[in-house]
């Protein structure tokens, strides 16, 4: 985990990322905190790229894939900041070379091997919840769990839509060309559990479906995050687009956009964290999300339940009278809970987001630097008084992104020192030095 957080104005675009990365191995995790998430992604435009989530992308650090990308792209020049976004996309979406056949052969494999021991495992703690509560379990029950189970995963993903840089017959084409491995992960997990024809296509038609697509309710590990900004030629004013990365299958990237925002002449300030965001969206709205979460969730129940509450206690009425009150009941106690979160909502606006977005706007560009690496500071400070794992820490790298000056480093940590190695910056400007 990470923190990092995007802060601008119509001037400029500060970014910060935290330097903490979780390590993990077969049976344990290891936390390091000189992690680089914090690139320019151009040594001649002001566009800059910061990475959440995994380190690596199928193994490939992201630290590699972006300096290539950015000595392959030189000075190309690109008139929006989407079209930047779009450019870098493309670089791993198109055979890129980092990644070769069997490497995603390798990532095809992991994945489907990975997702369907999630599958047995889930159906292995509903047999065994049902044999904790009742001693034993009938053959039919097993089945019927083994049943359920599959083919509510099924339909998970049948109702998620192939992400639109898929093509239409992607699914079938991974089907056929990963076949092998498919038929043989399901054969070795599933080995002891009897499965029926329709569940082996099931299990088939979810395996081709891991590359495709992003089910709302299916969290899946060894994401990346990768969020672009700054300014393309003719962009005014700064903006950004962040993506969802998973991995390359058949040389087509799985990946979603995950969110994006842009400065105009309407909005003229905006503060977007990424990964570890409680924190900035406690300063923001003046309450902790989590503690907002619970406290609507409590609310809600209340408001089901004093409909039941009022009738147990009502004397008289038929069934079909008390069973109309407790419809208008509800209906009212609807009502009055959104008008309830409405009105919070707009306080919390008021108070607290409204007059901090209003004094970000008029921001310079070095009091954007210190407010992106102070909301990062923050998230690092709570872990550390708290018994959480600080997933969050280490030197905090600061940049502030600008039309005229371009990326510029606020802060930035070296694993070397730069006055024993001037060869590093020598090669870094190498063609501004020959030109």
């Amino acid at each position: 985990m990470t923190a990092e957080i995007a802060v601008m104005n119509r001037e400029a675009i500060a970014l910060a990322s935290d330097s903490a990365v979780t390590m993990m191995g077969e049976a344990d995790q290891k936390i390091f905190t000189s992690a680089n998430k914090l690139f320019a992604l151009s040594k001649y435009h002001p566009v800059g790229i910061m990475v959440y989530g995994s380190a690596t992308l199928m193994a490939v650090p992201w630290e590699t894939i972006i300096k290539t990308y950015r000595n392959g792209v030189g000075r190309k020049r690109y008139d929006t900041l989407e079209e930047h976004a779009d450019a870098f996309i493309q670089f791993l979406d198109n055979g890129n070379p980092l990644f070769p056949d069997y490497v995603q052969e390798d990532y095809v494999r992991s994945t489907i091997y990975s997702y369907l021991d999630f599958i047995k495992k889930a159906i292995k703690e509903k047999v065994h919840s049902v044999i904790d509560k009742k001693g034993s379990i009938a053959e039919e029950m097993t089945k019927q769990i083994i049943s359920e189970t599959i083919t509510g995963q099924y339909e998970d993903w049948e109702r998620a839509e192939n992400i639109p840089s898929i093509p239409k017959n992607y699914n079938r084409n991974i089907a056929n060309k990963y076949g092998d491995i498919i038929d043989k992960a399901i054969e070795e997990i599933f080995e002891k559990v009897p499965l029926s024809k329709g569940q082996l296509k099931e299990l088939r038609k979810i395996a081709g479906s891991l590359f495709s697509k992003f089910p709302e309710n299916i969290e899946r590990e060894n994401t990346s995050g990768a969020v672009i900004a700054g300014f393309g030629y003719k962009d005014t004013f700064p903006s950004l687009e962040a993506f969802d990365i998973e991995g390359i299958a058949n040389n087509r990237l799985k990946y979603n956009q995950y969110t994006s925002a842009r400065i105009d002449f309407e909005t003229s300030a905006s503060i977007i964290p990424f990964a570890r965001g409680e924190m900035v969206a406690t300063f923001m709205e003046g309450v902790d999300p989590t503690y907002r979460d619970v406290e609507e969730s409590y609310l809600s129940e209340v408001f089901r339940r004093y409909a039941e509450i009022i009738l147990e206690n009502i004397k008289g009425g038929n069934h079909r009278q008390n069973r109309k009150l407790k419809e208008k009941l509800t209906t009212m106690g609807t009502g009055i809970l959104e008008d309830l979160k409405k009105k919070l909502e707009a306080h919390r606006n008021e108070i607290y987001t409204s007059p901090i977005t209003r004094v970000v706007s008029m921001l310079p560009k070095d009091e954007l630097a210190v407010m992106a690496e102070t909301l990062v500071s923050l998230t690092s400070f709570k872990l550390k008084v708290t018994m959480e794992s600080e997933t969050v820490g280490g030197p905090i790298d600061v940049a502030v992104i600008s039309k005229g000056d371009g990326f510029i480093w606020i802060k930035r940590k070296h694993y070397f020192q730069s006055e024993l190695n001037p060869q590093f910056f020598a090669t870094y400007y190498e063609e501004e030095l020959n030109e």
